[in-house]
């Protein structure tokens, strides 16, 4: 029994994760090697590595996922809050630096911690079951390596 069957899909699910991008289940279509920023039921290219505290890097000494606050400009401005951020940190899974836990919290969400295809199918079961108001995601791109040096 399909107790979702009757629910319609979130207006910006994720169809396929891809290489360099993704693929909506709207038809609209993130690539170029840019993530993706799914917040109140609106997708956002989305390349956190331009605001990452190492340059491009967005795994840091210590080998945690660290970016910075100016990388999470639309959860500071969109009113109201998601309850849980989905992170999706590309073909693995990272702890992520305390600084990022912290700043995140501190807006008032959850966070939650995965590799992109992982998260990408949790996004689009809990946004079906809770709506697109209450969680969102942040997804790096599964071809996404990091800079060597």
């Amino acid at each position: 029994m399909d107790v979702f069957s009757s629910a319609p899909a979130p207006t910006a699910s994720v169809d396929a994760c891809i290489s360099d991008g993704f693929h909506l289940d709207n038809g609209v279509k993130i690539s170029g090697g840019s993530g993706l920023l799914l917040v109140s039921g609106e997708a956002f290219a989305w390349r956190p590595w331009e605001a990452a505290h190492n340059g491009r890097r967005l795994i840091n000494r210590r080998g945690q996922w660290d970016v910075g606050e100016e990388a999470w400009g639309v959860l500071r401005c969109v009113w109201p809050k998601p309850d849980l951020l989905i992170l999706g940190l590309g073909p693995s899974m990272h702890p992520i630096a305390p600084g990022t836990r912290k700043y995140i919290n501190g807006l008032g969400i959850r966070v939650d911690v995965q590799d992109t295809r992982n998260a990408a199918a949790q996004f689009n079961l809990l946004a079906t079951e809770r709506g697109v108001s209450n969680v969102a995601a942040a997804l790096i791109p599964i071809g996404w390596k990091e800079p060597s040096g």
